[in-house]
This record gives structure tokens, C-alpha cells and sequence, in this order.
């Protein structure tokens, strides 16, 4: 069977497929976008968020049941650890021998990460699953938005993004919902088991689905090498740098927001994470479509104000309702920035060499979780009282961020003489 899996090739009728066209028709007009292809992408995607978000608000209290609380900030430092190791060859296998292989490894690895946990029962153990599950998301992403980037024209990438992030979004924002109640109505092995089968649902979707990239090869010892052949598109440098602080605070919210909403009076701490996503969702619908329009940095700059004033009203809010609001705004600023970021990073790739952008850029993603979340971990040390110094670190650095990608945006425009579509883009 894995033999067979790894020599897929991608069908003729691939692009047909997506593009809802007959393989016969020898004049295609006006080819649909958004077709059942698509939609099985989207699906998968949902499934496959859902399965990767609805443990992480409960993992805290797990861990600190096993007596391991003053280790919590590696709960997402050891995971991003991983995502970030596997960055330097998932892209590089995605761009050869294809877009499917990658999605599929990634979901194999979150589908058997829940039933891992119930035996995972030590400190130790449970870092070392957390280490392995971390390669799901240093697979999977990397290769749904190649996939993406094949099927959809770079005129409507960057709404099609915001479409496949709202998918993204509704498994993040309904996971953390069902698995808050899995683990209080049920117990954490509930929880744990709804995980593995919502991955198993997205494996078998996913399955489903046809190779995008042209004469994929096979899978080779060779392409885990790192030392071998290319790792990094270094045209997808702003995308990543620009990243940094995004990804820095979303560190930090994954951190210590499940212990903060606790010390506010939530009762199912995934209900807040659904709070931010569902603003983040709304917002989708409307940027990707307009970074297409007006551009990627403006959009990100109004991206980072946003993080940067959700941050800020996160580091004053001493009541559930000011805590809301203050989620609803970082949501917003995620919804713009997301879609934008990942739609700049396929404008910026070299030919033929979008996952590896992609996995660069996702690069700088992992290092800012990871850099936040252990932050996070030395900062808070247990103290509730020192959680608003952490959303204001996330408040002056986005700040920053804003500030420099203004600067740099101007700078660009003067020099060219007119309005560029991304630093150093084509």
C-alpha cells in the first residue's frame, strides 16, 4: 500500500479536476474556481485544525496534573520545535515529489497523536509526544497551501487564502469548543480520542484528493537531508521577518490565555479561543479579497495596528467583557494577516519553488511561537499577575513591526516610482 502511495503521480486530469473542467474539452472557458476539489481542501482542513486545536486549551491543566506545571511554556515550545525542524525538508518534498505526500504525512502524524496521549501518562512521555506531534503541522499547512497555490490564479490567491483560513479558522474555533466540553463532561481521554478520529475523518479526505503538482517523483532518504540541495527561498525573506511578531504573540495568547480566562471565570476555557477565531473568520471573508485589490502591505499594516491594540486591551482587562473585546480586535488582526502573509510569500517565491517559501516563511512562524511561548513560560512563572506584562511585550513589539514595514513600504515606492506588490516581488 505505501509503496503505491509513494509512487502517486500526479493525474493528467488533475487541474481538470479542480477546475471543474472535462478532460476532453479541448478549448476550456472561464474555468471555475471553486470547485469540488476545493471544497474537499477546505473540508480536510476543518477537520484536520479541529483535531490539532481542541486540546491545546485543556493541555495546561493536563500537565499540571501530571506534576509537570512549571514546564507549561513547553507545551508549544516543544511542538514548534519540531514544526520548525521539519520546515527544512517538507517544502523542499512538497515542490518535488508532491503536494499530496506532504498533506498525508502531516495528518497520519495528528491522527495518531490523540490516542498517543493516552498513554503518555509522564511528564517525559508527554514532552516527547508533543515533540512528534509537531511535525503534523510542519507537514500539513506546507503542503495544503501549495496545493492551493496551484489551483487558484495568482489574481484571486489572495481571496481563495482567506476562504482556505476561514476553514482553518472554524476547525480552531469549534475544536477548542467540543474539546473543553469533551474534557469536562467526559474526562481528558474523551478528548483525546475525538482528536484522533476527527484526524482520521481528514485523513480520508485527503486521500481523496488529486496530485496538483505535475510529474511528482518519489519520496527519497535524500530529501531529509538538509545538507542536500536547497532549504530556504530567500525571496520570501519580508514575508518571514514581517511574521516574527504575529507569530510572537500568538505564542504567548496559546501560552497563557487558558490560565488567564480561568482567573476571569471561564468555565470552558476553548470558549474564548472561539471568541478570537470567529473574528478572525469574519474577517477573512473581506481581506483576502482585498489584498488582492489594494495590495499586501497595506493590509498588513492595518493588520499589525489591530495586533497591536488587541494586545494592548488583552494586558488591561480585568473583566470577561473587556477580555472579549480585546480578543475580538487580536481575531480581526489575525484574520488580516494570515491570508496576506501566505498570499505575499507565493508572490515573492521563485519559479517552481513555492512549499519551500511557503516552509521558509512557516519558518519564522515556528520561532515566534516557540520564542513566545517560552517567554511566556519564564515570564508568567505560575503569577497571574504577570500575564498583562506578556500581551504588552506582544503590543510594543507589533508596534514595531508596524512601524518598519511602513518604513520600508514608503522607501520601496520612492525608489520605484510607483506602488510594488511586495518587497523585492515581481
Amino acid at each position: 500500500m505505501w509503496a503505491n502511495f509513494l509512487n502517486i503521480q500526479g493525474p493528467p486530469a488533475a487541474g481538470a479536476y479542480f477546475r471543474g473542467l472535462p478532460e476532453t474539452d479541448p478549448q476550456p472557458q472561464q474555468p471555475r474556481i471553486y470547485t469540488r476539489g476545493f471544497y474537499q481542501l477546505c473540508t480536510s482542513t476543518v477537520l484536520f485544525m479541529a483535531s490539532f486545536g481542541m486540546i491545546m486549551p485543556e493541555l495546561p491543566a493536563h500537565l499540571e496534573a501530571m506534576g509537570g506545571a512549571e514546564h507549561i511554556g513547553l507545551i508549544i515550545g516543544v511542538f514548534t520545535l519540531a514544526a520548525f525542524i521539519s520546515r527544512f525538508f517538507s517544502g523542499r518534498i512538497a515542490d518535488l515529489a508532491g503536494r499530496k505526500k506532504v498533506m498525508i504525512i502531516g495528518t497520519i502524524v495528528t491522527a495518531a497523536a490523540g490516542f498517543g496521549y493516552l498513554v503518555a501518562v509522564g511528564v517525559t512521555s508527554f514532552f516527547v509526544l508533543r515533540f512528534l506531534h509537531g511535525f503534523s503541522t510542519g507537514f500539513r499547512p506546507t503542503g495544503t497551501t501549495a496545493m492551493l497555490a496551484d489551483i487558484i490564479p495568482k489574481s484571486r490567491r489572495g481571496e481563495a487564502l482567506g476562504y482556505l483560513g476561514i476553514a482553518g479558522n472554524t476547525g480552531m474555533a469549534a475544536g477548542p469548543v467540543l474539546g473543553s466540553y469533551l474534557a469536562v463532561e467526559f474526562g481528558m481521554d474523551a478528548m483525546f480520542i475525538m482528536s484522533s478520529v476527527l484526524g482520521i475523518l481528514s485523513l480520508w479526505i485527503t486521500f481523496k484528493l488529486p496530485e496538483s503538482l505535475p510529474n511528482p517523483r518519489k519520496v527519497s532518504l535524500g530529501d531529509l537531508n538538509i545538507f542536500k540541495g536547497g532549504i530556504i527561498d530567500v525571496k520570501a525573506w519580508p514575508a518571514a521577518l514581517f511574521l516574527l511578531p504575529i507569530a510572537f504573540a500568538f505564542g504567548v495568547f496559546l501560552t497563557i490565555t487558558p490560565d488567564f480566562v480561568e482567573h476571569l471565570g471561564y468555565v470552558y476555557k476553548g470558549s474564548f479561543n472561539t471568541i478570537m477565531i470567529s473574528s478572525a473568520i469574519a474577517m477573512r471573508v473581506f481581506a483576502g479579497r482585498a489584498s488582492d485589490r489594494y495590495g499586501r502591505q497595506p493590509l498588513l499594516f492595518f493588520g499589525a495596528i489591530l495586533l497591536c491594540a488587541g494586545m494592548w486591551l488583552l494586558s488591561v482587562a480585568e473583566t470577561k467583557a473587556m477580555a472579549s473585546v480585546g480578543g475580538v480586535v487580536y481575531g480581526l488582526s489575525i484574520g488580516i494577516n494570515m491570508p496576506t502573509i501566505f498570499a505575499w510569500t507565493a508572490d515573492l517565491a521563485s519559479r517552481g519553488k513555492v512549499a519551500m517559501a511557503l516552509g521558509t516563511m512557516l519558518m519564522a512562524l515556528e520561532i515566534g511561537i516557540g520564542w513566545g511561548a517560552i517567554q511566556s513560560g519564564l515570564v508568567y512563572a505560575g503569577d497571574v499577575a504577570n500575564i498583562s506584562r506578556l500581551y504588552a511585550y506582544c503590543s510594543w513589539f507589533a508596534a514595531i513591526s508596524s512601524g518598519g514595514l511602513a518604513f520600508a513600504w514608503i522607501k520601496m515606492n520612492r525608489r520605484e516610482g510607483k506602488k510594488v506588490d511586495g518587497l523585492g516581488g515581481e
